[in-house]
């Protein structure tokens, strides 16, 4: 059964990544050692202050469960780009320059091209591999949670992306000198790296780690790429932590990956192959059209549903939060359920992102009053 990290009936989180203070924007690691980079006394207290700030936030809001809100993520194309190019920048054998995505090249080259699709798969930008691949530079996440543990007495969630599967979508193999001809090989070479520093977080204390990792959408357009499945369990294998799964449908500057966005019912069943205790799924940004798929959760896994639409400013009414709630409480018990954000707040101003924390918490606790169950102390 799944792990309980709190008493609270619909506990409220949210995704991950949250948004910078503004006085930290000027603040980038820009592939450096995060060790190394927080030698800087300015640099680790700036850090440290930003991580404090969102956290704060978070309580602020009355979140049941918090994260670090990722403050190592730097000012990248797509908003969020440092969810792959952090990794990029620090794993050997990757380039480390922008270079032009290979997603976005073959959706001009086809028939009907969606050029805004690939505008801004090009501002994300792409890589190759062209030497072995090796740790390089360590993520240092296990340094990361421990600034954040200190920072709070609520629960808190690390949440660890882009993971091997989803990092491959994004490089060239057909660059001269690629030392790569197939994803799947390098998806399982990157693999004991990002599995050892999942196994760092719990050798320091982590409780709960979400991985995040949209490369099983993969299985919307290629029946046969159940390696993914498997490259996810080899991912998370003798990690002793809850561990949630969020695969979201792409965030760059609010733009998804249209091509799968309607694609949940036809994979989750699949998903079920994954050996983790919770999925964390988006529901919003359809105005909740895909929750019958709930159906498909196994009654031993949990699910983090997103209630709150991250790809617009605008800021749900508590009304419209309850009746997402209640539609999906039409396919699952509650005390199956977290309610979450669709995907990181990241690229929102710093007032929307609490505001839409606040109106969430606010129609969790109306839910539960109706369901007779308390809220949180």
């Amino acid at each position: 059964m799944p792990t309980k990290l709190t008493d609270t009936i619909l506990p409220t989180t949210m995704i991950g990544s949250y948004p910078k203070p503004r006085w930290y924007q000027q603040y980038n690691v820009q592939g450096a050692d995060l060790l190394e980079w927080w030698k800087l006394e300015e640099n680790f207290q700036a850090y440290r202050d930003a991580t404090a700030a969102c956290i704060k936030d978070q309580e602020i809001a009355g979140l049941d469960i918090v994260t670090d809100g990722q403050m190592h993520f730097d000012e990248y194309g797509g908003a969020i780009g440092s969810f792959v190019w952090y990794w990029y920048e620090r794993l050997g054998g990757f380039t480390k320059a922008k270079l032009p995505n290979p997603i976005a090249r073959t959706i001009e080259k086809g028939e009907n091209p969606d050029y805004s699709q690939a505008a801004w798969m090009h501002n994300w930008g792409g890589t190759a591999v062209t030497g072995d691949v090796s740790r390089g530079i360590p993520a240092r996440l296990g340094e990361m949670y421990e600034v954040a543990r200190e920072l709070t007495d609520r629960p808190l969630k690390v949440s660890v992306g882009a993971g091997p599967p989803n990092l491959t979508f994004h490089v060239d193999l057909n660059v001269p000198g690629s030392k790569y001809d197939s994803e799947r090989r390098l998806a399982e070479d990157l693999v004991p790296i990002f599995n050892q520093d999942l196994k760092d977080l719990v050798a320091r204390g982590a409780k709960f780690i979400q991985i995040e990792d949209l490369g099983a959408w993969r299985l919307a357009w290629d029946d046969g790429a159940t390696w993914v499945l498997d490259v996810l369990n080899a991912w998370i294998e003798g990690v002793d932590a809850k561990i949630a799964w969020h695969s979201c449908l792409g965030a760059g500057y609010g733009n998804t990956f249209r091509t799968v966005e309607d694609a949940l019912p036809r994979v989750l069943e699949r998903w079920q192959e994954v050996n983790v205790e919770q999925y964390a799924l988006d529901f919003a940004l359809r105005d909740m059209a895909d929750v019958h798929a709930l159906k498909e959760i196994a009654p031993d896994k949990e699910v983090q549903v997103g209630v709150i639409d991250i790809r617009t400013l605008y800021i749900e009414t508590d009304d419209e939060i309850v009746e997402r709630i209640h539609k999906v409480l039409e396919h699952i018990e509650p005390e199956r359920v977290y309610l979450t954000t669709d995907c990181g707040l990241k690229a929102l101003p710093r007032f929307c992102a609490i505001e839409k924390l606040k109106a969430l918490t606010r129609a969790a606790a109306r839910v539960r009053a109706e369901l007779g169950v308390p809220s949180a102390a």
